[in-house]
């Protein structure tokens, strides 16, 4: 028997998968009770604002709801990990349907002449790493911020490495738009909630000469008309950007270890990972 289980997080989903064999499968995989289960789903519905049209669809959505309930609890029953699943606004989601609606990192080579090469990371020679450095406790990382139903977690995870150079260079913490690159990349490669790529961001800010403040370009989760011309439109400036070498985490970590970086993975395992330069 083999037990899976699947770890989601908000912006970004990772996959996990553990295979148990034996008997302590049979123990550990035990289904629920169906009448627990039904309580919570009416809740986790309640606490979400979850409702369905039809009979049929509600029904569908608590088989998914029980089995991804079930890796949870029996998850957590193992003992002797260093984290705890539990249930967020995904839970009545496949895999593929939360892939298909939330993952929208699109892997496509670099065509940009902004971008640094390997060969000129500014960081190669870094000498002295921290052990470790959270970069939230820097002020260097606003607030969680919701994408809802649209793919665009390139956007969210560039404007994340914008606001943290920001704060690193002028020690001001600004919230910039998303929303502003979802409506205004269009390449081969980023199609706003259909998918993107953390270095098309990079370029267009570069282009665009900077980015608006949320504020001036609040999200709507779903694809808008590009605004140009205003000078809301650009808050905050980036000379460039630069790609971390691809299969170094050394190079990842010395990166990492002086301005928070844009870190992708696709699900074939492949990733990659840029920051941008002031």
């Amino acid at each position: 028997m083999a037990f899976t289980f699947t770890l989601k997080n908000k912006f970004l989903p990772f996959f996990i998968t553990l295979t148990i064999c034996g008997a302590l499968a049979s123990v550990m995989c035990r289904p629920l009770d169906e009448a627990v289960i039904a309580v919570k789903y009416k809740q986790w519905m309640a606490q979400h604002g979850r409702t369905y049209e039809m009979k049929e669809e509600e029904n569908m959505r608590f088989e998914i709801f029980k089995s991804n309930l079930e890796y949870i609890e029996n998850f957590n029953k193992m003992g002797n990990q260093t984290y705890k699943l539990s249930l967020n606004e995904f839970a009545d989601l496949t895999n593929e349907e939360f892939l298909a609606s939330y993952a929208g990192y699109k892997m496509f080579p670099s065509t940009s002449s902004v971008s640094t090469n390997s060969n000129r990371f500014r960081y190669k020679n870094l000498t002295k790493v921290p052990a470790s450095i959270d970069w939230r406790q820097k002020g260097a990382v606003t607030p969680i911020k919701d994408q809802g139903d649209c793919g665009s977690c390139w956007a969210f995870s560039s404007v994340a490495a914008v606001e943290g150079l920001i704060k690193i260079k002028t020690g001001e913490l600004v919230s910039l738009s998303e929303q502003q690159l979802v409506d205004c990349v269009r390449t081969e490669g980023s199609q706003g909630c259909d998918g993107g790529w953390m270095d098309d961001a990079f370029e267009y800010i570069v282009k665009n000469r900077g980015l608006a403040e949320e504020t001036e370009y609040p999200y709507t989760k779903k694809d808008g008309t590009c605004r140009h011309g205003k000078a809301a439109m650009r808050a905050v400036q980036i000379s460039g950007f630069e790609d971390v070498p691809h299969n170094s985490e050394e190079l990842l970590l010395k990166a990492a270890s002086q301005q928070p970086v844009a870190v992708a993975l696709d699900g074939a395992g492949a990733a990659k990972a840029s920051y941008p330069v002031a």
